[in-house]
């Protein structure tokens, strides 16, 4: 399970390994041509319920943290998805399979 670190939060946000990496190639694209947008994500169930919306900006602080050394294969199809709706007014939705919120913390999934 890897980890973003956004703003001056010390409280991780934990994506899975395949889903962080497909979307810090989108993210990275986004932010370096200075564009913002949103990504979303639904709470885990043993979470409170509800979803978060991240506000992603070229100024704030953005941290990518993988738990394994190598990084996995890349699928062309689910990065321009994940691009599409990131050009998109409702941002990147993520699903919860790929997401898992901090303790006491409502966080993002895929």
């Amino acid at each position: 399970m890897g980890m973003i670190y956004y703003g001056g939060s010390a409280t991780p946000i934990h994506i899975e390994d395949r889903t962080l990496a497909h979307l810090k190639v989108v993210i990275a694209t986004k932010l370096r041509r200075s564009e913002s947008f949103t990504v979303s994500w639904k709470h885990p169930e043993d979470h409170p319920s509800g979803r978060t919306t991240l506000w992603l900006h070229p100024s704030i602080p953005l941290r990518f943290v993988f738990d394994e050394p190598e990084p996995p294969p890349l699928n062309r199809e689910w990065i321009e998805e994940l691009a599409n709706s990131a050009n998109s007014s409702g941002g990147i939705m993520l699903v919860a399979d790929h997401v898992e919120a901090p303790d006491g913390i409502e966080e993002p999934t895929t």
